[in-house]
C-alpha cells in the first residue's frame, strides 16, 4: 500500500510538473528591430520570449553588422520578424545560413504591406503598417499556442485600440497643416509626413543620405536656401545619423529660426512603440506651432 501510495504521489507530482512546464514554456521570437520586438511583447505577454537585434537608440542602424550571437539567437527562434525592403538585408543572409528553416515562421513587414526593394524602407512610420504586422503576429501566436488564443485575441484588440490616439494626432495635424512645406535630412519620417499631407521638399538630398551617397552641390544649395529663406516650417532630422552635412543644416536652421525636430530609427529605451510615435508627433506639433514668418 505504501509503495502504491508513493507511486501515485510521484505520478501526480510528475503530472503537475508537466503542467507547470507547459504553462511556463514561452514561444521564442527574434525581431530584427526593437520596435517590432516591443509590439510582439505587447501581443504575447508572458507567453513569448523576445530577442531584439537592433536595440541601441544611439547606434546608426545602417552601420550594424551581424555577430555570431545574432546567428545563435535565430537558430532557436520559432518566429522571426523583420522589416525587409532592404532595410535589414543581413537578416536574409542570417536566415539562409542558420538551421531549423523548416520549423521557423518568418514575417516580413514589407511583404505584408506591399513594399519592395527601392521603396522607402522606414515602414513603421506608416500608420497602416503596425496594425497589419500585429494581426499577422497575433494570428501566428494563436495558431502555434492555441491554449492561450483568448489572451492573444484580447491583447491584439487592446493593441489596436491603443493606436487610435496616434491616428487622431495625425488627423489633427493633417487638418491644420496639410500642404505645409517641410524638409528632412533623410526620409525616415516620410510615411508619417505623407499621412499628414506635408509638402516634403529636398527629396533628392534625402534619398542620397539614405543610400549613403553624396548629394549633389545643387541639392545641397537648394536645401540651404530653403532654410535660410524660411521656405519650410520645420526641419526633421535623424538623430542617429548626425554626420557633418546634417550638423551643417541644423546650424543653418538655427540661425534662420526654422524649428527642428529629431526622429529616430529605433525605439528609445523605456518607451513603447505607441509612446515613441506619440512623443514625436507632439514634438512636431510644437515645432509647427512655434514657426512664425
Amino acid at each position: 500500500m505504501k509503495f502504491a501510495h508513493v507511486l501515485t504521489c510521484f505520478a501526480l507530482a510528475f503530472g503537475l510538473c508537466q503542467t507547470a512546464s507547459a504553462q511556463t514554456a514561452r514561444v521564442p521570437v527574434v525581431a530584427a528591430e526593437n520596435f517590432y520586438g516591443d509590439v510582439i511583447h505587447q501581443l504575447g505577454g508572458d507567453h513569448v520570449q523576445v530577442t531584439s537585434i537592433l536595440s541601441n537608440p544611439d547606434q546608426d542602424p545602417h552601420l550594424f553588422e551581424a555577430s555570431p550571437k545574432t546567428a545563435r539567437a535565430l537558430q532557436h527562434a520559432a518566429l522571426v520578424v523583420y522589416n525587409g525592403a532592404d532595410y535589414d538585408p543581413w537578416m536574409d543572409k542570417l536566415l539562409g545560413a542558420s538551421k531549423s528553416n523548416d520549423k521557423r515562421t518568418v514575417i516580413v513587414a514589407a511583404q505584408l504591406v506591399g513594399k519592395k526593394s527601392g521603396d522607402n524602407p522606414h515602414l513603421w512610420y506608416d500608420p497602416a503598417t503596425m496594425p497589419t504586422v500585429a494581426k499577422a503576429i497575433s494570428a501566428y501566436l494563436a495558431s502555434t499556442d492555441p491554449a492561450h488564443k483568448s489572451d492573444y485575441d484580447a491583447r491584439l484588440a487592446k493593441f489596436l485600440d491603443s493606436l487610435k490616439p496616434i491616428d487622431a494626432s495625425v488627423a489633427q495635424l493633417k487638418a491644420r497643416y496639410h500642404g505645409v512645406p517641410v524638409t528632412a535630412t533623410e526620409p525616415v519620417f516620410g510615411y508619417m509626413a505623407d499621412a499628414i499631407g506635408f509638402e516634403m521638399r529636398n527629396m533628392h538630398f534625402q534619398m542620397a543620405a539614405m543610400n549613403e551617397t553624396e548629394p549633389s552641390a545643387t541639392d545641397i544649395a537648394a536645401f540651404e536656401n530653403d532654410l535660410r529663406e524660411r521656405r519650410v516650417h520645420v526641419l526633421i532630422y535623424n538623430s542617429q545619423a548626425t554626420e557633418a552635412l546634417t550638423k551643417r543644416m541644423l546650424g543653418i536652421a538655427k540661425d534662420a529660426h526654422v524649428p527642428t525636430i529629431s526622429v529616430t530609427e529605433t525605439l528609445p529605451a523605456g518607451k513603447t512603440y505607441q509612446q515613441w510615435m506619440s512623443s514625436q508627433l507632439d514634438s512636431l506639433s510644437g515645432a509647427l506651432q512655434g514657426w512664425q514668418r
